[in-house]
């Protein structure tokens, strides 16, 4: 009977290992042909949490927007799906008989949706107006009893420190929507569109804006040709934008604001003034650490953070990922700023059992170049979460293969493309995906320091994806 229980379990043992053997030579076969690029690659089966392949598991690699993973992961466990944040308007005291106050504060609370965007999340659903949120609060100020504001129109942002830009983000990031500055309040992910249209070969072309920028100064150096090789300038901190080079055929561009507070203000403003409200003041942006004390005239509340979750992921939306990090350090500690946010990360990461020595974080989106973690540490995280209560919350953020989000046109319809639900990541030199194949295997694959077009590695990566659920 111990040589028939023996040769059971030696059977068994064998059925176990041999898939994992299948899983190792798949992908050392895709990565004999893949590109010259350091490539660090973990797979764990999630049952048995047996590592089945690895290569640098332990290395360092810039993730790119797989950093958004843990800042996600941290709001959900820390501020649970049904967290909500909350926008104010206020004044020093409540309307006069006159309908009149002396001031007007838009008090930001963090929300990251106020803009034209479809909430829940839907792939199929076009943006509404980028500003409907500020008309909706102006019309419930006028509906109120507004009349007259003797003052200004002051953007609040003292929920969060002022520290618009992490270390290690590039000089010209916040030119662009992806690198949109972080604060407490904005509108339409602090960003607009330019559009740029060609007149008569050799003539300037025609520049506009929406939503309307009207601070915005716009240097306008480029021409009309016959081909379109435009380029764009802005000083950090700068209302200056310059343009010059050539256009052909009409192009929109989103770039970022350079105040999003100021221009959230301006945009309330605006939505007043049409609404036939004085206004003696101007817009403008208090940085104080706390509050003014006031009376609510608004009080808005955002979707449940879960909403937002699937945002940050599925769109890969850097500002949104920066503000959950802050949001939750505020709300755990006290302090809106960048410092104590990644503390809480780093206490989190303690309890998921991630090795200190393997990460480093400067921001929460990613777009940091100073930002590292190694496979080991993502795919602790992906383990630590899927046997977690937020499990069904956490996977429905992500992007599944195939459909939605940043995957939607990866994996080339392959008919199992959605069991990939998996975070992707993107910038020059670097590629990542991590996430899960099925409910059978956590991964993560970073690759750096490649030379060859971002498609090529993604092809690589998407093979490896791939062959882990035949």
């Amino acid at each position: 009977m111990r040589n028939v229980g023996a040769l059971i379990g030696l059977f068994l043992f064998a059925g176990s290992v041999a898939p994992a053997q299948t899983v190792r030579a798949r992908i050392e076969r895709i990565l004999a042909g893949a590109p010259n690029a350091i490539w660090g690659i973990q797979v764990v089966d999630l049952q048995t949490g047996a590592t089945v392949y690895a290569r640098n598991e332990h290395q360092l690699f810039v993730p790119a927007s797989n950093a958004k993973l843990f800042s996600t992961a941290l709001a959900l466990t820390r501020l649970g799906p049904h967290y909500r944040f909350r926008t104010l308007i206020t004044a020093p005291a409540a309307l006069d008989a006159d309908g009149r106050v002396t001031e007007l504060r838009l008090v930001g609370g963090g929300d990251p949706n106020l803009s034209g965007r479809v909430i829940p999340y839907n792939p199929k659903a076009t943006d509404e107006n980028p500003l409907r949120h500020v008309e909706q609060f102006a019309q419930q100020l006028v509906d109120a009893g507004l009349r007259h504001v003797q003052g200004d129109i002051v953007a609040d942002v003292s929920a969060y420190a002022n520290e618009p830009f992490p270390e290690g983000w590039a000089v010209d990031d916040p030119l662009y929507s992806y690198g949109a500055p972080v604060t407490s309040l904005f509108v339409n992910d602090g960003t607009f569109k330019l559009g740029i249209a060609p007149t008569t070969p050799g003539d300037p072309p025609v520049v506009t804006t929406s939503p309307s920028a009207d601070g915005m100064v716009i240097h306008n150096q480029a021409t009309t040709g016959t081909t379109t090789d435009l380029k764009f300038a802005r000083l950090p901190a700068s209302n200056e934008l310059t343009l010059w080079g050539s256009i052909a055929a009409p192009k929109e561009y989103v770039l970022a604001v350079d105040d999003p507070a100021l221009f959230a203000a301006q945009a309330l403003r605006e939505a007043l003034l049409e609404r036939g409200v004085r206004i003696a003041g101007v817009a403008r942006v208090d940085h104080a650490k706390s509050p003014a004390p006031g009376v609510a005239l608004v009080t808005y509340e955002s979707q449940p953070l879960v909403e937002a979750l699937k945002v940050i992921n599925k769109d890969s939306v850097n500002l949104h990922a920066e503000i959950v990090l802050l949001e939750t350090g505020r709300v755990r500690t006290g302090a809106g700023t960048r410092k104590a946010a990644i503390e809480e990360l780093r206490e989190f990461l303690k309890e998921a059992g991630v090795n200190e020595k393997e990460y480093t974080f400067e921001d929460g989106s990613g777009l940091s170049r100073k930002t590292l973690v190694s496979p080991s540490t993502v795919v602790t995280l992906l383990r630590y979460m899927y046997g977690g209560r937020h499990r069904d919350a956490w996977i429905a953020a992500m992007p599944i293969g195939g459909l939605d989000g940043t995957l939607e046109k990866r994996f080339a319809r392959h008919p199992n493309a959605s069991r990939i639900r998996a975070k992707t990541g993107s910038l020059s030199h670097v590629n990542a995906l991590s996430g899960y194949a099925g409910d059978r295997y956590a991964f993560s694959i970073l690759a750096n320091n490649s030379n060859v077009p971002a498609l090529t590695v993604r092809t690589v990566i998407d093979r490896i994806a791939l062959a882990l659920l035949r």
